[in-house]
């Protein structure tokens, strides 16, 4: 089988308007056909560590590795940063540093997403977005149970409150979603910082008219003028 034919990218993390410091980070490895969006929480000099050691360790995955291979490195690579955030919090005497992620990883004409907290995957395809992850947080369990829809939870007042992080709880469980990726097909990675103002019909729209050049500074600037009130991280690839 022969990898995702042609793939293009765009990426982009802004610090929003209320935040000193992006403790979000963003990774694209074009030749690993991996990209990574991870949100980092406990505050300045933990979270952006936190985001930073996730997106780093990923970053070390070397090309040649057959995709299920690499699949399997992405996965050792967040466990690993999970172990060693746990230690560098126990260390520094804090509570709680941790950092959500999100991965995509397009090979054989498929996509793997793996993920923990409540960063996003998304896909259009022929017009129509579809969430491909669903979040880890106190929110989702509500929207699994039909009280609320995705774009009521992120105005829930615990919309912010996640049940599973990277470095969060002794062990880490990483949720899987595998698909088919097809050409004309768009996938959307992103921090809570865009979700909490784009609901789903917002993002169709944008990203079924938006060329790649200028999709994420679009997305970016839905959240500011929504009032940024967190990071935003985006990516967006395309199948081509």
């Amino acid at each position: 089988m022969s990898e995702v034919s042609q793939v293009r990218y765009n990426a982009k993390s802004h610090v929003g308007l209320q935040r000193s410091v992006n403790e979000d980070s963003v990774l694209a490895l074009p030749d690993q056909r991996i990209w990574v969006v991870s949100d980092g929480m406990g505050g300045h000099a933990a979270g952006d560590y936190a985001s930073q050691l996730i997106t780093g360790l990923i970053a070390t995955i070397s090309p040649d590795l057959p995709a299920s291979d690499r699949m399997h490195a992405v996965r050792d690579a967040i466990q690993k940063a999970h172990g060693i955030i746990r230690e560098e919090a126990e260390k520094q005497g804090v509570e709680v540093i941790g950092a959500t992620v999100a991965s995509l990883m397009l090979a054989n004409a498929h996509f793997v997403a793996i993920w923990a907290g409540d960063s996003r995957i998304y896909r259009l395809r022929n017009g129509e977005i579809q969430m491909l992850t669903v979040d880890h947080s106190v929110v989702a369990t509500l929207v699994e149970a039909g009280q609320l829809t995705w774009d009521e939870a992120e105005q829930h007042p615990q919309s912010n409150a996640i049940t599973r992080a990277v470095g969060v709880g002794n062990a880490l469980e990483l949720d899987k979603v595998r698909g088919d990726a097809a050409p004309g097909d768009r996938f959307l990675l992103c921090s809570d910082g865009l979700t909490k103002y784009a609901t789903f019909a917002m993002l169709q729209d944008l990203l079924s008219r938006t060329p790649l050049e200028t999709i994420v500074d679009r997305l970016i600037q839905l959240a500011l003028n929504g009032g940024g009130a967190d990071n935003i991280s985006v990516i967006v690839v395309d199948v081509d």
